[in-house]
């Protein structure tokens, strides 16, 4: 697996529901020779969409890796899914990846998950291109959709090609090439050879204005990024295409402006040029800046010191560091996807996952391409492999060498907004359902299962209806257990009205032994805190650390366990103000129980604030049934906050709590025919109204 590393692009595919991602994939790995038949997305037949739920559904639901060779560049790819219940595949991918392909529809444009991806890579700073796809359907507009990465998105766009005609065959004037801006030329793909041919021609002469007109645009957005081009212009000299792409390259990989390229992957269209802008443009692991972490410490109960910086090189002489980014969970042995950043990782040694301060061993790796496995002996710096033999690690630990830890940011996933009760028929599937439940969550960050103890009913929680919907499938078919299901409901949160002083006690004899404690406490809510609970300490020195230490833990717990009415705290902060100790009756168990009653004492002072997930829609329909949908929106306790038209179709934008939108894809539908459609995903926690409030008391 050694690859030379300024010849490596670790690339991710990410886009919109239904932009085509996955049919630009399965293009790259025919054109490339990796796969030797192009599958269909509606067939289930594509390479990264293995699973039976994707091949059923016409989806990406997981993120798939593949590798494939492009010219003298080899490519480890990843395949995200675009629906936004599946949003945490996109995450864990974008934190491990170097560059990204976005794919946008041309006729839909930039959408709402085009956005949320845009956004999520905008915080792990990658790199990216854009592909506008579809450019042979009817309504598809390059222009269009590249004014919308503009001002949407808040981007850079360089149109390095533009379309030669647009929409489908029976128009007048309908798609059938790209001229490149920087080679001056228009190329085809010939339709025989399923686009595998790439044919150059002269501009036509009809386009030849247009395209110097495009092309002087471009050159003067990069005179902003390089000198000699400035030069070049004032001394009217001609620009050499080698010093564009350099240009274009570091304003790419400076995250000043996004290449963008255009085609139509279905119909074998704009591929090969893509892949060509993968290799020049994108980073390799060596153009990234070294990945930073910090040296792990020791678990204190005073306020620890300001974490050491650590600094990894993608170099095989560094000390080995990765990153857990997936694990595919399976009976016989979990698979745990690591990004190397630095070192190399041997089969057969032993790392540390200082996370949790414990030894993994490595018993094999493995080299994997989609649903097929290869077993290698060693992954090299700023590659990516899969590890089987590690117990303890899950999705966001670091692994390094146990002489040289280092501890690497985890991944922040989303929260849960919706849960459902689950059963099995029979008690004998109780522990089976139980040790499933459980693989499945090491598998997937954003699915939470756990038994609630005044029911005994088993709850599972995830990020939407079709979340949860293939959870069921999953437990059915691929495991074989016969499971009821209730109907879902929404996962509130809690937060506190205002901020409240309290003093929790303990004064009691225990086996003839006085008890006592007390413990001054301040909670007080913190909106948009970075964590859903913060517990601090400003307590004076003279407070015993070990008594300290438990009440920490105590409050921890007790904020884990949730609030008045049973649901996750958040936006909250508890604070230590100090205690009172007595000689020979102060102990740690007393403190303990000062803690949990401050905690409670707390809560019933500052006011339950009951909230409601509230979710961000994007409705596209005709203009035809607009009025009944923003009818049934207004029922829905809606919001609407924006409307616009695009070509024949109108877009709604909405805000709505998730409480009144179970079955809303199903309603839509019905309200326009089956022609409108609509993508819904999390914008934030707001204050339920009090009757749902009452319903709790």
């Amino acid at each position: 697996m050694p690859r030379e590393l300024s010849q490596l692009r670790n690339i991710g595919i990410i886009a919109h529901i239904d932009a085509g991602k996955t049919t630009v994939t399965e293009r790259m790995l025919y054109y490339s020779g990796a796969i030797r038949r192009m599958g269909d997305v509606d067939k289930g037949t594509t390479e990264t969409d293995f699973d039976v739920e994707e091949q059923q559904r016409g989806i990406t639901i997981y993120a798939a890796t593949v590798t494939f060779q492009w010219k003298d560049v080899t490519v480890n790819l990843i395949d995200t899914p675009g629906h936004v219940d599946f949003t945490a595949e996109v995450e864990r991918s974008l934190r491990v990846l170097d560059g990204g392909v976005v794919v946008f529809s041309a006729r839909e444009g930039v959408e709402a998950q085009s956005e949320t991806v845009w956004r999520q890579a905008d915080r792990y700073h990658v790199p990216r291109l854009a592909f506008i796809n579809k450019m042979d359907r009817e309504g598809a507009d390059f222009y269009g959709t590249l004014e919308e990465i503009r001002t949407r998105l808040e981007a850079r766009p360089l149109a390095l090609q533009i379309p030669v005609g647009v929409g489908p065959p029976h128009q007048p004037n309908p798609f059938r090439g790209v001229i490149d801006l920087v080679e001056r030329k228009m190329l085809t793909f010939e339709p025989e050879s399923l686009g595998a041919r790439v044919l150059e021609h002269p501009i036509p002469p009809e386009m030849v204005e247009d395209a110097e007109l495009w092309r002087t645009q471009l050159l003067e957005q990069l005179y902003d990024y390089s000198n000699e081009l400035v030069e070049k212009a004032l001394a009217e000299e001609p620009v050499p295409p080698e010093l564009i792409r350099r240009v274009i390259r570091d304003a790419t990989l400076h995250h000043l402006a996004v290449p963008v390229l255009c085609g139509a992957a279905l119909h074998y269209q704009g591929v090969q040029p893509l892949l060509d802008a993968v290799a020049w443009y994108l980073p390799s692991p060596a153009d990234r800046p070294p990945v930073e972490g910090t040296e792990p410490q020791k678990a204190d109960a005073r306020k620890p010191a300001a974490a050491k910086r650590i600094t990894r090189h993608p170099r095989n002489d560094e000390p080995f560091c990765g990153l857990v980014f997936k694990v595919q969970a399976d009976k016989h042995g979990d698979l745990c996807f690591v990004r190397v950043y630095s070192g190399v990782l041997e089969a057969g040694t032993r790392v540390l996952n200082p996370g949790k301060d414990k030894k993994e061993n490595v018993s094999q790796l493995w080299h994997v391409q989609a649903s097929r496995r290869e077993q290698i002996q060693r992954i090299e710096a700023g590659d990516i492999g899969a590890v089987i033999g590690l117990r303890h690690s899950v999705t966001g630990d670091t692994l390094c060498d146990p002489r040289h830890p280092i501890l690497l940011e985890p991944i922040q996933f989303p929260q849960t907004v919706i849960s459902m009760a689950i059963e099995p028929e029979t008690s004998a599937e109780r522990k089976k359902l139980a040790e499933t439940l459980e693989m499945l969550k090491r598998q997937d960050p954003t699915f939470k299962a756990h038994e609630d103890e005044e029911t005994g009913q088993t709850i599972i929680s995830g990020m939407g209806e079709l979340h949860l919907e293939v959870i069921k499938h999953r437990l059915l078919r691929d495991f074989n257990l016969n499971v009821r299901v209730r109907e879902p409901r929404v996962r509130y949160r809690e937060t506190v009205e205002r901020a409240v002083e309290v003093h929790g006690e303990c004064h009691q004899v225990l086996a003839g032994q006085t008890q006592f404690a007390r413990v001054h406490v301040r909670l007080e809510p913190v909106p948009d805190a970075p964590t859903a609970v913060q517990i601090e300490s400003e307590a004076s020195e003279d407070f015993p650390p070990q008594f300290l230490k438990a009440v920490l833990e105590v409050l921890r717990d007790e904020a884990e366990g949730g609030g008045s009415l049973g649901y996750p705290l958040i936006n909250v902060r508890f604070t230590v103000l100090g205690g009172e100790v007595r000689e020979g009756e102060s102990t740690e168990v007393a403190f303990r129980r000062a803690a949990a009653d401050a905690f409670q004492k707390a809560l019933a002072s500052a006011g339950i604030v009951l909230l409601e997930p509230v979710m961000k829609l994007e409705i596209t329909t005709p203009e035809e049934h607009l009025g009944d949908i923003v009818s049934d929106l207004q029922q829905r306790r809606a919001s609407i906050t924006e409307t616009l038209v695009r070509g024949r179709h109108t877009v709604i934008r909405a805000m709505a709590p998730l409480a009144n939108l179970f079955g809303y894809s199903s309603d839509i539908r019905s309200l326009s025919q089956g022609r409108a459609s609509c993508s819904m995903e999390l914008s934030h926690y707001g204050p339920a109204p009090q009757e749902v409030l009452q319903a709790f008391l």
